[in-house]
């Protein structure tokens, strides 16, 4: 693969949370934290079919207001320098954003949650079901 492969990506809704500017948004996600809304587009609410309250789900959303700044920055935690892929940072060559939470409710073509990390209206990449060990 070259570094000029370029990949398409299609999103399948948006992430609805009350962060209007990055620094509003929180470091992590938090299970404690605001009500958040995973919208998926009208022709995507079948892949719901399956999922109930309580189950965990990695859901991956698309940074689409970060900016890459460079391979390394420091720590929003600690201000020690790292490589960017040591970092959760939304700063990166592809700014997905991933999530573990625990659905809510679902209802018609959106999944309640809470604590996503992500500023309103950012573009939902994918949902997979958290898979738990044998």
């Amino acid at each position: 693969m070259s570094l000029t492969d370029t990949f398409t990506l299609q999103k399948i809704g948006h992430v609805r949370t009350p962060f209007q500017a990055m620094q509003e948004c929180p470091r992590n996600t938090d299970p404690d934290g605001p009500v958040c809304r995973l919208e998926l587009d009208p022709q995507f609410t079948d892949g719901l079919y399956g999922l109930s309250p309580g189950d965990r789900i990695l859901v991956l959303y698309w940074l689409d207001r970060a900016t890459v700044t460079g391979m390394q920055r420091p720590s929003r935690k600690t201000g020690e320098i790292k490589g960017i892929f040591a970092l959760r940072t939304p700063h990166r060559p592809n700014p997905i954003g991933t999530a573990e939470i625990i659905i809510e409710k679902i209802s018609d073509n959106e999944i309640v949650t809470r604590g996503l990390d992500c500023l309103d209206m950012t573009p939902l990449l994918d949902i997979k079901p958290v898979m738990k060990n044998k």
